[in-house]
């Protein structure tokens, strides 16, 4: 992600300026809410206009911290919204790690940035604690 696709914002720090799609690792469930939409192929869509709070913490917002931070804090969202079970939590924790690696970040703080988010990003993800509408969530059964 480069820096022309998002802006920085007053409430949240960002907001995407065009949609975001990637395949993940989470395909039994479909989940479509204003800004986000999961498919049951593991596709992640987050769309124009999403907000997020970015890098948390102790911690610099740089570049290699961009993406990471978007899809982890939809999933944290999704998480919250009861959309997905919250033993999501730990792949979305290591999925930050996986994208802040790929975009340059340094194994030793990409390695720290995984810890804090894996023993101190409980409360943000608790389930129930989000007041954002949910469109549509429908769990898919197993086959």
């Amino acid at each position: 992600m480069n820096k022309a696709c998002y802006r920085k914002l007053r409430r949240y720090k960002y907001q995407l300026t065009e949609p975001y799609v990637l395949k993940i690792g989470i395909s039994r469930y479909t989940v479509t809410t204003p800004y986000l939409k999961l498919e049951t192929d593991g596709v992640l869509t987050i769309n124009k206009g999403y907000a997020w709070d970015g890098p948390s913490g102790p911690t610099f917002d740089t570049l290699n911290f961009m993406r990471g931070s978007l899809v982890h804090d939809a999933l944290y969202q999704l998480i919250r919204l009861e959309t997905l079970p919250y033993v999501y939590k730990r792949y979305a924790d290591l999925l930050l790690q996986k994208h802040c690696l790929e975009d340059g970040m340094s194994k030793f703080r990409a390695g720290y940035v995984y810890l804090a988010v894996r023993f101190f990003g409980g409360a943000a993800a608790k389930p129930g604690s989000d007041t954002t509408d949910v469109i549509t969530c429908v769990p898919v059964n197993e086959r």
